[in-house]
């Protein structure tokens, strides 16, 4: 029950995102804080609705009272040139996946990249991130690759579908990371670049249960290779299976999906929310509140600063 007179209408723009999780989580922190807080899916295949309309789905929600919306697949980039302002790190990446609507205004924000950043500290805590080969360079995996860079990856070999948007992202990321190599590759290239890697990610939307499969040939991995998949519905897609089977060290998708909801939640209500708490919760949803699975011994996330546009202080979380 709520115990504030603070109210938040949410909702989540995407394609095939019914089940997604991101909403329970959020209602659940909201809970503990005493807020009266709404979110919901804005399913664009249960209402008919192509990514390009993001735009005028933003502006009907605007009209209706909405707060804010998260975006993902396929709107993280196409929802940008709707937005009056644009969070520098989120610009950099070109990607959005938190609109904060003020004023009428719309702000958007990446917590992605601080979500899988989160995510890796805790789950693949001492690998060597090293020389990665990583699948999806689109709104997601733009997002992933700046945290790779930011974790320290030497070098970072992007593949991708659209070669010409890898190699965009490739040469963008290369001019403000000069220490390390970054490129795009062929999808034939990648075994090469594979059996050189310390680590493989997935940020692509294959594995989930609308895009059944695996990115690449399984065969390739190794048990010395570390492996991270952004996909968490399901948890246990076919790569991190194979990489779990093979003894790789693995992180699944649902680091990434709890550290960006945190940093959403924090801009949305300017509240604290307790990441430890939100895992907990996420673990409970997906069935896995079971003994031997921890949920990470995390401190309270400080909510970042926000002007009345929305456009986040500089040096804020995300």
């Amino acid at each position: 029950m709520s115990t504030r007179s603070e109210s938040y209408l949410v909702g989540l723009i995407g394609d095939g995102i019914t089940e997604s999780l991101t909403p329970p989580m959020h209602e659940h922190e909201a809970d503990h804080h005493g807020l009266r807080y709404l979110y919901r899916p804005v399913d664009l295949a249960v209402i008919g609705r192509p990514g390009v309309d993001v735009g005028e789905l933003l502006r009907a929600g605007r009209d209706l009272g909405f707060n804010a919306f998260n975006i993902t697949h396929p709107c993280k980039q196409l929802v940008l040139e709707h937005l009056d302002e644009i969070d520098p790190q989120a610009r950099a990446i070109q990607a959005v996946n938190t609109v904060l609507i003020r004023d009428g205004k719309f702000g958007g924000f990446n917590t992605d990249c601080s979500g899988f950043t989160r995510g890796f500290e805790h789950g693949l805590d001492g690998v060597t991130v090293g020389r990665v080969v990583q699948f999806g360079s689109g709104g997601a995996g733009s997002a992933v690759a700046e945290a790779l860079l930011d974790l320290g990856a030497q070098r970072l070999s992007l593949v991708d579908m659209d070669l010409s948007r890898a190699a965009e992202r490739a040469e963008e990321l290369a001019a403000r990371y000069p220490d390390a190599t970054v490129e795009a590759i062929s999808a034939e290239q990648a075994p090469e670049r594979i059996a050189a890697a310390d680590g493989v990610v997935n940020a692509t939307p294959v594995g989930m249960h609308h895009h059944p499969g695996a990115p690449f040939d399984l065969g390739l991995l190794r048990a010395e290779h570390w492996v991270a998949d952004v996909v968490y519905l399901p948890m246990d897609t076919p790569l991190v299976r194979a990489a779990r089977d093979l003894g790789c060290q693995v992180l699944d998708g649902g680091h990434m999906a709890v550290g960006q909801a945190v940093d959403a939640f924090a801009l949305i209500t300017g509240e604290t929310p307790d990441s430890a708490r939100m895992r907990a919760h996420f673990l409970e949803l997906t069935g896995q509140d079971t003994p031997g699975v921890d949920a990470p011994g995390t401190v309270p996330v400080e909510a970042p600063a926000a002007t009345d546009s929305g456009r986040a202080v500089e040096g804020g979380a995300l």
